[in-house]
């Protein structure tokens, strides 16, 4: 038998497995070699030659059989050479051949949907944000309206009051994104002690940008608002 790595731990410890004997359903195998690390719950395996198992242990079906191609053969010809030879001995619907590079298709439909229930949610979080600074702001409009009024009395401009109000905005919003790129590159390097994970420079750069989107986005009604506001009136105001 060849033996995973987890099973020389387990029964050898830091002993040379190879040339000794392992039971198996009270069965003695000797060991002629130990797998590489895989990870992924493949290293404690045990590998015996299928006519053994036939005569030995009393299994007469088999769930699954592994191929590997060799580098010059295509693969879907393989596919199919190996489908021919099952069909000699089975029908079509007692088999299924799955490849590599169907079980890597599968895997990212499965990321794509979850990549698009977290873009969903990210809009949404977004959306619900930039309604947060907008209400911020309009409340700020309100509680500042005889400032408003005095610094037109003094002299600004409608624009100078809409550029006031909208890089408080961008503020509010940029200290929100940055917050959150802090956080999320912090969370990132956490996670690569358990698994590979990295931060695309990219990304850094969209969430940057989404940033300060929202902000000019969603700072624009309050920052017109205020601009539009009267100062006679402003002046008035209790």
């Amino acid at each position: 038998v060849i033996i995973g790595p987890e099973v020389k731990d387990e029964l050898f410890s830091d002993e040379n497995p190879l040339d000794k004997e392992i039971t198996v359903e009270n069965k003695k195998f000797l060991v002629i070699g130990v797998l590489d690390a895989e990870g992924f719950g493949s290293d404690d395996r045990i590998i015996m030659p299928y006519t053994t198992i036939e005569d030995v242990m009393g299994i007469t079906q088999l769930s699954g059989i592994s191929a590997k191609v060799k580098d010059n053969v295509d693969l879907d010809q393989a596919v199919k050479a190996v489908s021919i030879a099952l069909l000699e001995d089975l029908k079509p619907d007692d088999f299924t051949i799955i490849t590599q590079k169907d079980i890597i298709d599968s895997v990212q439909s499965i990321l794509n949907i979850i990549s698009i229930g977290l873009s969903a949610v990210a809009g949404i979080s977004l959306l619900v944000g930039g309604i947060g600074i907008m209400n911020i702001m309009l409340v700020s409009v309100n509680e500042r309206i005889r400032e408003i009024g005095l610094r037109k009395a003094l002299g600004a401009t409608s624009l100078n009051i809409g550029i006031q109000f909208m890089l408080e905005s961008l503020i509010i919003s940029l200290g929100g994104g940055i917050t959150g790129i802090i956080l999320g590159y912090s969370l990132t390097l956490l996670l690569t002690n358990f698994f590979p994970a990295e931060v695309p420079l990219w990304t850094l750069a969209l969430s940057f940008s989404f940033s300060l989107i929202v902000g000019l986005v969603f700072g624009t009604y309050p920052a017109i608002k205020a601009s539009k506001k009267d100062p006679i009136e402003a002046l008035r105001y209790e």
